[in-house]
C-alpha cells in the first residue's frame, strides 16, 4: 500500500495539486528532491507545516542538521519500541531565495513556537505565514544550542541544489548520544 501511494498516478496527481503550478520545480538537477519535501509529508506535519503540504527544512551547518536528524530518528526508534536505529542520509546544499521571517532569539517571547512536545501553534503560525505568501522562517535549533534552522515554504525559492556527502547516523532509544559517520565525499 505504501509503495502504491508513492507511485500511483492518481495519488501522485492528488498530492501535486496541493501546490500551485507556479511553485513546481522541474527541469533542474535535484528537482525531485525539492518536490518530495513538499509532496511526501510526515503524518501530522512538522514544526512549521501541517499534514497537507510539506516544506524544505535545513540547518545552517552539518552538525546542526545531524542533531536534528538524530533527534527525529530517536523519536522513531522509541515509537517503534526498538533499542536503536541506524540510517544512511544524503546531505544537500542549496541556495534559498526570498525573505525569511527571523524568529531567532525569541524562544522566551514565543515559547509556543518552540514547544518540545507540540507543533500545534507552530504549524498554525507557519501555515498562516505560507498563506500570506511568506518565504519561510529562520529559527533556533532546539537540538543544538548554537544551531540555526530554516524552513522554506516555497519550492521555487530553493535553487542550486547539490548533493554533497553521505552520513550514517545511529541513535539509541535510551541515550541522547548521536553517532555520525561520514561515508563518502561528493561524487
Amino acid at each position: 500500500m505504501e509503495l502504491a501511494g508513492w507511485t500511483n498516478d492518481r495519488l501522485v496527481a492528488e498530492r501535486i495539486d496541493r501546490l500551485s503550478r507556479d511553485e513546481w520545480v522541474y527541469g533542474v538537477p535535484n528537482a525531485s528532491v525539492v518536490m518530495a519535501a513538499f509532496l511526501h509529508v510526515a503524518p501530522g506535519g512538522m514544526r512549521f507545516n501541517g499534514p497537507d503540504l510539506g516544506a524544505w527544512y535545513a540547518a545552517g551547518d552539518i552538525r546542526t542538521a545531524a542533531a536534528e536528524v538524530g533527534h527525529h530518528l530517536r523519536r522513531e526508534a522509541i515509537a517503534r519500541r526498538v533499542a536503536g536505529m541506524t540510517r544512511v542520509y544524503r546531505a544537500y546544499t542549496a541556495t534559498l531565495q526570498g525573505e525569511y521571517l527571523d524568529i531567532r532569539g525569541q524562544q522566551s517571547a514565543r515559547p509556543e513556537l518552540y514547544a518540545e512536545n507540540s507543533y500545534a501553534a507552530a504549524q498554525k503560525f507557519g501555515e498562516t505565514l505560507r498563506a500570506a505568501g511568506g518565504a519561510g522562517l529562520l529559527y533556533d535549533s532546539l537540538r543544538r544550542r548554537t544551531g540555526v534552522n530554516v524552513v522554506a515554504h516555497r519550492p521555487r525559492n530553493i535553487v542550486d541544489i547539490t548533493q554533497t556527502d553521505h552520513f550514517e547516523i545511529a541513535v539509541s532509544s535510551t541515550s541522547r548520544n548521536i553517532e555520525i559517520r561520514k561515508l563518502s565525499d561528493a561524487p
